[in-house]
């Protein structure tokens, strides 16, 4: 008989008798013996196929039951038949149909194991579409190989039949019977779940199978047909499955009690044995433990000794792994797929992470000897998220323990226990919360920076996505996943969860591959079998008769237990909670004569153990103990605490009352467990709460004594309305679903801010990588959606844009975020990236809008605090009003409270101020609510403060900083700040605060110890303590400079110097302070600094560039304010009562709309030639100064932009030096010993074919042969020029007829003293000066020193220039560091990806590491953009041949990005082809170091400055910040012109730098450079050792004149007449009148002052010049050193002056002792020199 003649006779009862039992014996006999034939003849038992062990499935009833509707006849399918010849077999059919035979061999050979291949095929006969398993396939078939053709084969038409046709002969693989047809509608109904899993047994040890154990009785099947039948329509599909098809997959161990997935609308179906009891008091619901699941083939237990020597040692005292851990071994320690391990509580899942972090510790091995690893404890990252910091606490303790043997270090980082940024370097396992791991990855780096390292990311309780903290899960890891996608590196993910419905939504979330990381195994896999009982106690909530009902049931488990001889814990929800329940259970022991049963005085070790709780001062404690009783809690001393886990654990005591604490942080397992209520008080929602069942889970796997017991029960006691909600939570019957969505806006804030989201479209995929998208497209009704949603949007891209819509528009009105609806592109804003850093939500910051103005004091400051959106849950409660009124009421309260008790507003703040008041509070849940308060009100504090200074807001940024402080040191600012120093003892501040309050540390630190001893009304000691403490306490003091640049800028320049004693455990390693300048208002913060103090700090030096308006103010406010310590801030007056500020400029050259000259203007062929290859027309400034130049013999000054030609302009003037005499020479000077060959080379290309040689002059001789040749052209450096003695270099200034000043903006000491030379010669002589500059602010003075008339001064503005250049500048609040730097690097990614059409683009980063790293982030930067090629403009094949000559193997991504790097220093053939591939356009992005800005030989259409200072070390080992200097930004500027001509593109400037340098950069790079001397330092000695060393020369020595005597006059200084000479032909001598205030001169007394200076160098010489006399003398009747008159002196009169300065004469007899030399040196035409 067969199966469905079977079948049909209980369908159909009314034809066929059903048949009989025996009937199914025999056909399974049948059955059983087809199967194990493969070659006609029966195997011996004893060498049975290993395959047959495999899964096998019967047949199953439901592949025969019809669609409702289906007609008789063709629902059930036919016998099967054997192909014949006409028709063909499958082969034939495989051909027909287009698919390969080999198909078959080929997916057989690739797939090794039978577990995988039986996958496969119920997936190929399940009925959905190719469409709908691609995915499956395409993880089951992998994409390595032929993995995807596979697939590909695999759903072509037709070929999934024929396919399993070809495989149904393969001996071991689970088939049905072969060619079964379909049904009439063409779709499989097989359903793989339903089938019966059975495993072939061995010789004697087979056994007789009962059909009726398998699927029941005839009535059984009938009733069960018939409830299918006339079931209901499923909800969303009327034409679908009526059942869901489970796939089968390869690790799912469950023993069948408990729906693998259910859905909504389901009842769940309590496990078989589960028991429902009532009694007068309570319900009670008892499921018994699962049935073990039988082992699978091959299925065994893995030794330690087998495993490698470096995991041995990590599992001491261990013999084998339990049986899930053994199962989940070889994956986890041999592989790096993901994995998700659902296992019940107390099954060894943390063993499992131990075994992950193994995996990565292996990958970094460096050398292993027998016992002893050395790993390469620096190139990873290991993180483990556990739920609460109990559970991390207790991970870092085993973690450590575990792992201390290699060398690791495991640290905690959470919100108690903070890591310095040392400490995050030297460890290598950090255990931290979800929350805090979110908090340190939204930052590109500092803590943040130690995600890029990240090799393994644990996460554990992973069914946390179900509460309202899984939104932050869902939010590091779419983080992980995209950094990993994005770097192209391995990040391994292991999630660890109790076991959860919906572990295949979860596993695709963790991106786990189904078949090889998911694992999930059922309660039965837990090491003791657990019984729980869930009672629900009748009464109303918090009703007495609740209470007492609570009361009963619990004593009645606890004493029924005790009674059998086990231990009980008891867990409740408060501290002293612990007590009363112990004390009432002893109660009703006592009233049922039950005590007996609780003594502990017959333990062995009871005499010792009262002992010991004897030296314990705990009360209750000791009374509990004696009774047999225990508590326990955080709050009772850790020894306290160590005792009770002692004594229970030694069974000295038989119940122990409790706080969840244990569960969490102890292992301290016993026979059973009782929650006693599940109430809980949340704090951060101000209200009880139900016990999460995360809480319950860990409780319950404290059940059982694994090596001592073989069971375990637990006991959950809650009111009847929550029975229901426990039992169907804690059984796991409902799929958990995304919480993500009310967090979902300030997720995508934080990811705006952190650049990895510019745009709604990089929004919409960041959401995909969610575990809201998985659940989003499996239930869509329960998300808003329409039930056929999916089938017009698979990918739900409309649901997902419209979440990012709403989502922006939220943080638009928050004004977080600049939303572009147009664009759809995100800009974040200052309040949008203080949220992010500061955790804020955005209806915290839409309040803080409203509220928060410039002028506030502290109480409006708190009131405005308690409004936040974090406080919202707190409550009123009744029996809180008097003690909240009380403390109000109190002078623990200074600040006024708007609202009073009658409002949560006025609670947080009464608490706030509470806490800084340290107010003892008696009600429990106050308790809680003021820690909530306090830890809250510092973020929120912090973020205030930062609003504050992007706002530029004094007043309120002083006031935030105090406020904040006071907080975290719990005092007012009012207190005296020595209360801070935590090693004065309580009696010696309480006579502080009496006898001294009013004293401040200086005057502390000022006084005797004696004085101090005596003030405090103590001895000399304490005396002595009092001023220690008040020398280490952190201060500092403030100098500063004023130095005008403009007139309306002004640059502060402030010396910061610490004024403590450094202690290290007092300030650890950094003193942070915040350094500011405000109007004399103390409103408005003009500029302001954020900066460290080291231990080996001694001064730090800050520029502060600020602009003032036309009318002066009086003065402004220097501040400093430490970050850390009350009272420790000071303010310096800055008057501004004697400030002279420069005049404003005269009107700039106004840009002549005239017609550009043609090459030709230059009326001679040769040269045309020679520069028609470069230049064809002159472009606008070029053709303005043309004439002046070319066809005059005047001094003339070019003040131009950058990069506008103005070198051509000076060789215009050289040709027309060349033109009237081809003889001459022309003397060339650049300011840079670089510079030199450039020149050179530039002008041997043009004059070679004159005849006329030009000669690099770097070397004395060098200039002697120039002196003798004509017809030529020297290049010079002033280092070089200043090398020549005096007879040469009046020889070699006074020999050309030109001298062309280049760059005269990069004006230095030796530069001003070398051209002072020059022009103390050629001038007389008239030679020709021509001087070249950029764009400078104010070039009047500077053409007054070069004797330029004002007709021949050309001052152009930057903007003046033929090509448009334009200049863009993005500023950013954060400190200068590498987070600025990882901040910068997608707006430079989405600048270079703008501009790459146009043309290649220069990036200058701050140092030479910074290159490196912006390569590598510009990098991962395209890999997110899903960009493989980033801006490489050819085929990766072209460009690899060159790449394998590469010395630096770091360069090899980059360049096959079309990014490169070239750093000065590095290997040459490496520079060399970065730049070649850059300079032909292979490469579109080309990074170098600042320095480079001088020396790179190529330009581009785009420049991208990425960041404005850079950080250098001192001596001291101290790193200090500095600035950009202003020409180094000019110079940079100038890299975008191509071209000087006006035919050129328009290039593109892009600046991203600090806040406070924005203004300054745009002034500078639109306006011009202010230019000063330099010569000050130089004459303090304070410059370079060469430019000193080049002053010296330049100066004769001379002998110190005679000390005065009364009976002789006093003889003149010659040293100083020298001096005088020479500063009179410097630029100082112009801007020391135009600009005093900026060399510290006062107006009205410069020659006085300018006298000292040169008194200081004199004397600073030693004997180099002899004594010098004293400053009161010398500097007696000095005059200021004449300007030279810029009216053109005689010849002789220039030779009579140099032989007169010479010769020493030149003062007579009677001068006045230091009258200046200068002005009595007259010419004869009565000129000065």
């Amino acid at each position: 008989m067969s199966i469905s003649a079977f079948i049909d006779g209980l369908l159909d009862p009314a034809d066929s008798n059903p048949s009989s039992s025996q009937e199914w014996d025999a056909f399974l006999k049948e059955y059983e013996r087809d199967r194990r034939i493969s070659d006609g003849t029966e195997q011996d038992d004893q060498n049975i196929d290993p395959s047959l062990y495999a899964t096998s499935p019967y047949p199953s009833l439901l592949d025969l039951i019809p669609k409702r509707g289906e007609a008789s006849s063709s629902r059930l399918p036919a016998e099967p038949s054997s192909p014949s010849p006409d028709t063909g077999g499958p082969m034939s059919r495989s051909s027909s149909g287009g698919v390969s035979s080999s198909l078959a061999s080929r997916i057989q050979a690739r797939l090794n194991t039978t577990q995988t291949l039986n996958s496969l095929l119920v997936l190929l006969r399940s009925p959905r579409s190719n469409d709908e398993i691609q995915l499956e396939l395409v993880e089951i078939l992998g994409f390595e190989g032929d993995g995807l053709q596979l697939v590909e084969e695999i759903c072509k038409p037709g070929a999934r039949q024929v396919l399993l046709d070809q495989m149904s002969d393969t001996p071991g693989v689970a088939s049905r019977a072969k060619n079964k047809k379909p049904t009439s509608n063409g779709i499989n109904s097989y359903l793989p779940s339903s089938r019966l899993n059975v495993t072939a047994s061995r010789g004697k040890d087979k056994r007789k199978i009962d059909i009726k154990e398998l699927i029941g009785t005839e009535e059984d099947i009938q009733r069960r047909i018939q409830e299918q039948l006339n079931g209901p329509n499923p909800m969303f599909s009327a034409d679908g499955p009526r059942l869901i098809e489970h796939e089968v997959l390869p690790h799912v161990y469950s023993s069948g009690t408990a729906s693998a997935f259910m859905s909504y609308g389901q009842k769940l179906a309590l496990p078989e044995g589960t028991k429902r009891e009532y009694s007068d008091n309570y319900e009670e619901v008892t499921v018994p433990p699962n049935r073990p699941i039988p082992l699978k083939f091959g299925e065994k237990p893995v030794r330690i000794v087998d495993l490698p020597p470096l995991a041995r040692g990590c599992f001491p005292k261990y013999v084998t792994l339990n049986r899930m851990q053994s199962i989940v071994q070889p994956t986890a320690m041999d592989t790096n797929e993901n994995m998700l391990i659902c296992a019940p509580t107390g099954a060894g899942k943390t063993d499992v992470a131990i075994m992950s972090i193994i995996r990565v510790l292996s990958q970094h091995i460096k050398s292993e000897s027998s016992a002893t690893f050395q790993l390469d404890l620096n190139a990873f990252k290991i993180i483990y998220v556990a739920p609460m910091k109990a559970l991390a606490a207790e991970i870092t303790r085993k973690f450590g323990k575990r792992l201390a043997w290699l060398n690791v270090k495991v640290r905690e980082l959470t919100g108690d226990m903070q890591l310095t940024r040392q400490e995050i370097d030297d460890t290598q396992i950090i255990v931290t919360t979800p929350e805090k791991w979110d908090v340190v990855t939204r930052k590109p780096t500092g803590e943040g920076e130690l995600a890029s390292k990240v090799k393994l990311l644990i996460i554990d309780e992973v069914h946390l996505l179900n509460e309202e903290r899984g939104a932050v899960i869902e939010t590091i890891v779419a983080r992980t996943l995209r950094q990993v996608e994005s770097s192209q590196s391995l990040i391994r993910i292991v999630g660890l969860s109790a076991t959860l419905p919906n572990y295949i939504d979860v596993s695709d979330f963790l991106r786990v591959n189904r078949y090889q990381g998911l694992f999930f195994f059922d309660g039965s896999f837990r090491p003791v079998p657990l019984e729980q009982h869930f009672i629900g106690v009748q009464g109303k909530p918090r009703s007495q008769a609740l209470i007492r009902n609570m009361d009963n049931s619990v004593f009645e488990k606890v004493s029924e237990l005790v009674k059998e001889g086990h231990q009980v814990m008891v867990f409740v929800h408060a501290r002293k909670e612990t007590v009363k329940t112990a004390q009432r259970l002893l109660e009703m022991a006592k009233e049922e004569a039950m005590t007996s049963y609780f003594d502990p005085s017959d333990h062995p070790k009871y005499e010792f153990y009262k002992r010991d709780i004897g030296t314990s001062r705990n009360k209750e404690m000791k009374e509990l103990f004696s009774a047999g009783f225990g508590i326990h809690h955080a709050g009772m001393l850790r020894s306290d605490r160590n005792m009770m886990e002692r004594m229970f654990e030694d069974q000295a005591i038989k119940v122990l009352c409790c706080t969840s604490t244990l569960a969490w942080g102890v292992n301290l397992p016993a026979h059973a467990v009782v929650i006693k209520g599940t109430q809980v008080y949340d704090s951060s929602r101000g209200a009880f709460v139900d016990l999460s069942v995360l809480d319950v889970l860990q409780i319950f796997g404290r059940a059982g004594r694994p090596g001592y017991e073989t069971s375990g029960v637990g006991y959950i006691c809650t009111t009847q309305d929550k029975l229901e909600h426990y039992l169907y939570s804690v059984m796991a019957q409902h799929p958990i679903e995304s919480k993500f969505i009310p967090g979902m806006v300030d997720s995508l804030n934080a990811e705006i801010s952190l650049g990895t989201i510019a745009n709604v479209q990089e929004a919409i995929q960041w959401l995909g990588y969610t575990y809201l998208f998985v659940r989003m497209r499996k239930e869509p009704f329960v998300y808003g959606m329409r039930h056929n949603e999916l089938e017009d949007d698979p990918q739900l891209g409309n649901k997902r844009n419209e979440l990012i819509v709403q989502a922006a528009r939220q943080l638009s009105a928050a004004l977080m975020i600049r939303f572009d609806e147009l664009s759809n592109s995100f800009v974040i804003s200052d309040l949008g990236r203080i949220a992010a850093k500061y955790y804020l939500k955005y209806q915290s910051l839409k309040i803080f809008n409203t509220m928060f103005h410039a002028k506030m004091k502290n109480a409006d400051f708190f009131a405005m605090l308690s409004q936040a959106t974090e406080f919202d849950q707190i409550q009123i409660r009744e029996s809180e009003i008097p003690e909240l009124t009380a403390i109000l009421e109190s002078d623990h309260c200074p600040m006024e409270v708007k609202g009073g008790v009658s409002n949560k507003h006025g609670k947080v703040n009464i608490l706030l101020q509470a806490h800084i008041s340290k107010v003892y509070i008696e009600d429990f849940a106050l308790v809680s609510d003021a820690a909530y308060v306090a830890q809250n009100a510092a973020r929120i504090i912090r973020a205030l403060l930062e609003i504050a200074l992007s706002r530029k807001w004094a007043n309120n940024a002083i006031l935030l900083i105090d406020l904040s402080k006071a907080i975290e040191q719990r005092m007012w600012p009012y207190e005296h700040p020595l209360n801070q120093i935590r090693t004065l003892h309580a009696e010696t501040l309480h006579n502080l605060h009496q006898y001294a309050d009013d004293t401040e540390i200086n005057q502390i630190r000022d006084m005797e110890a004696s004085e101090l001893g005596t003030l405090l009304h103590m001895n000399e000691r304490h005396g002595t303590a009092m001023k220690d403490a008040a020398l280490m306490f952190p201060t500092v003091s403030l100098d500063f400079v004023l130095r005008p640049l403009s007139h309306d800028v002004l640059q502060i320049n402030v010396q910061v110097t610490p004024t403590f004693t450094w202690n290290a455990k007092l300030s650890t390693t950094v003193e942070p302070f915040y350094i500011w300048v405000e109007d004399e208002e103390h409103l408005n913060i003009l500029s302001w600094r954020s900066i460290p103090l080291r231990p080996n700090t001694t001064k730090l030096d800050l520029e502060f560039v600020i602009t003032l308006s036309d009318t002066l103010p009086w003065s402004l406010n220097l501040v400093a304010a430490s970050d850390r310590w009350l009272g420790s801030d000071d303010t310096r007056l800055v008057s501004l009562e004697g400030l002279i500020m420069p005049d404003p400029s005269p009107e700039s050259t106004q840009l002549l709309d005239i017609p550009y000259l043609p090459i030709s203007c230059l009326d001679d062929p040769q040269l045309q030639k020679s520069y028609s290859p470069f230049v064809s027309t002159l472009n606008n400034i070029q053709s303005q100064a043309f004439w002046s130049l070319y066809h005059t013999n005047h001094n003339a000054i070019i003040s131009a932009p950058v990069s506008c030609g103005k070198s051509l302009l000076g060789e215009v003037a050289m040709w027309h030096a060349f033109r009237h005499d081809p003889n001459t020479s022309v003397l060339i000077v650049v300011p840079r010993h670089q510079s030199i060959r450039e020149t050179v080379s530039r002008l041997r290309s043009i004059t070679r074919q004159r005849g006329i040689s030009v000669m690099p002059l770097t070397h004395p001789n060098d200039f002697v042969h120039f002196a003798q040749t004509q017809s030529v052209v020297g290049v010079a450096s002033p280092s070089a020029f200043l090398q020549l003695n005096a007879s040469d270099a009046f020889q070699v200034a006074r020999k050309p007829s030109l001298v062309i000043l280049e760059d005269l903006h990069l004006l230095d000491e030796e530069y001003e003293i070398s051209v002072a030379r020059i022009l103390s010669i050629a001038m007389p002589a008239r030679t020709r000066i021509v001087g070249l500059t950029s764009s400078i602010n104010d070039p009047w003075d500077l053409a007054k020193w070069l004797g330029v008339d004002a007709a021949f001064c050309f001052a152009f503005y930057p903007r003046d220039r033929s090509t448009p250049l334009l200049v863009s500048i993005k500023s950013f609040t954060i400190p200068h560091s590498a987070t600025l730097l990882k901040s910068m690097i997608k707006p430079a990614y989405d600048v270079i990806k703008m501009t790459s059409p146009i043309g290649a683009t220069i990036i200058f980063a701050p140092s030479r590491g910074a290159c490196r790293t912006v390569a590598t982030d510009l990098v991962t930067q395209s890999g997110t953009e899903l960009d493989l090629n980033g801006f490489l403009t050819t085929s990766r094949e072209n460009v690899e041949p060159y790449l394998q000559q590469l010395r630096d193997q770091a360069l090899y991504e980059p360049l096959l990005h079309g990014i490169g790097y070239a750093i000065p220093g590095g290997h040459p053939s490496d520079f060399t082809l970065v730049l070649s591939l850059f300079a032909s356009g292979i490469l579109k992005s080309l990074i170098v170091p600042r320095e480079s800005c001088w020396t790179l030989p190529l330009r581009a259409a785009s420049v991208i400055i990425l960041g404005a200072q850079y950080a250098i070390g001192s001596r001291s080992g101290d790193r200090q910040i500095i600035n950009y200097s202003r020409t180094e930004l000019v110079k940079m500027q100038g890299f975008a012109v191509q071209s000087a001509n006006h035919i050129a593109g328009e290039g593109r400037v892009f600046v991203m730098c600090q806040s406070e340098q924005s203004a300054t950069i745009s002034r500078v790079l639109n306006e011009g450079l202010p230019l000063e001397s330099a010569l000050p330092s130089l004459l303090k000695r304070t410059s370079r050792p060469e430019a000193v060393d080049a002053l010296s020369r330049m100066i004769k020595p001379r002998p110190a004149p005679p000390p005065p005597q009364i009976n002789r006059r006093r003889v003149s200084d010659l040293r100083k007449r020298d001096i005088m000479d020479l500063i009179g032909w410097t630029y100082f001598a112009h801007r020391l009148q135009s600009n005093p205030t900026y060399y510290d001169l006062t107006r009205g007394s410069e020659a006085e002052q300018v006298s000292r200076l040169i008194d200081q160098w004199i004397a600073s010489s030693g004997d180099e010049y002899g004594p010098i006399l004293s400053a009161s003398s010398s500097s007696a009747g000095s005059r200021i050193p004449s300007v030279r008159s810029t009216e053109t002196s005689t010849t002789a009169s220039a030779s009579q002056a140099m032989t007169r300065q010479d010769s020493g004469q030149g003062n007579v007899e009677g001068e006045i002792v230091n009258e200046v030399p200068g002005s009595a040196h007259v010419h004869r035409d009565g000129e000065s020199l």
